[in-house]
């Protein structure tokens, strides 16, 4: 098999799913550190923008090829490593399991990513507190409405469908780490909360946790 190489940032909540997935499938892979704030953010290098034009991590290179965002590219590694399935069989779930990621992944996460937030910062001069309530609210929404999506349903299982972690849950779970981390008390999403605690309980998800990156910052 040709050698994967992950383009990740140990906080990017988009490549944080894609180590999850990778783990999920059993996948070994070389991590490439992209800091996107140090020197005004490696990923605005002419180098990297040969990578990706988009100057965004995560970038997946497999052999030859470079793959793009990191849905599509957990989509491909379930198309070209079928086990264990991040999706599940029926059309039906596979639509309510792709709505889950793309509530988060589209609709959470682009409000609150750091090209917004430095933004703001930058032109705007938006100062920090009213930065980090932007990111709450739009966190907060989002999950209420994932919290319905989930809370009751009866494919709701262990974690978002069934009681096999999938592609939701390589979603879900980064975008619990980053509400934790600008301050949102996720215990007020009950559904949310114990999956996000199923799963960072599993070997897959606790391994691809930001602070046991390669290139996260070490403790004093």
């Amino acid at each position: 098999m040709d050698q994967l190489q992950l383009y990740s940032y140990w906080r990017s909540s988009a490549a944080y799913r894609v180590r999850i997935g990778l783990n999920l499938k059993g996948l070994a892979y070389e991590t490439i550190p992209v800091h996107l704030v140090r020197d005004g953010g490696e990923q605005h290098a002419e180098g990297y923008r040969e990578i990706n034009p988009q100057e965004l991590v995560p970038v997946l290179k497999h052999g030859d090829r470079m793959l793009r965002q990191s849905v599509a590219i957990l989509e491909y590694l379930d198309e070209t490593w079928p086990e264990p399935a991040l999706l599940p069989a029926t059309s039906r779930d596979r639509q309510r399991v792709r709505a889950i990621a793309q509530a988060v992944a589209c609709d959470i996460h682009p409000l609150n990513n750091l090209r917004v937030l430095q933004y703001f910062d930058n032109t705007w001069n938006v100062p920090q507190p009213e930065r980090d309530e932007w990111v709450r609210h739009w966190i907060v929404g989002g999950f209420a409405a994932i919290e319905a999506m989930l809370n009751d349903h009866p494919s709701t299982g262990e974690f978002c469908e069934g009681n096999i972690p999938g592609l939701a849950d390589c979603c879900l779970v980064p975008q619990v780490y980053n509400a934790r981390r600008f301050g949102v008390d996720v215990a007020q999403f009950p559904t949310i909360a114990r999956i996000d605690k199923a799963c960072l309980a599993l070997r897959a998800f606790d391994g691809a946790r930001p602070e046991l990156q390669p290139d996260a910052p070490q403790p004093n």
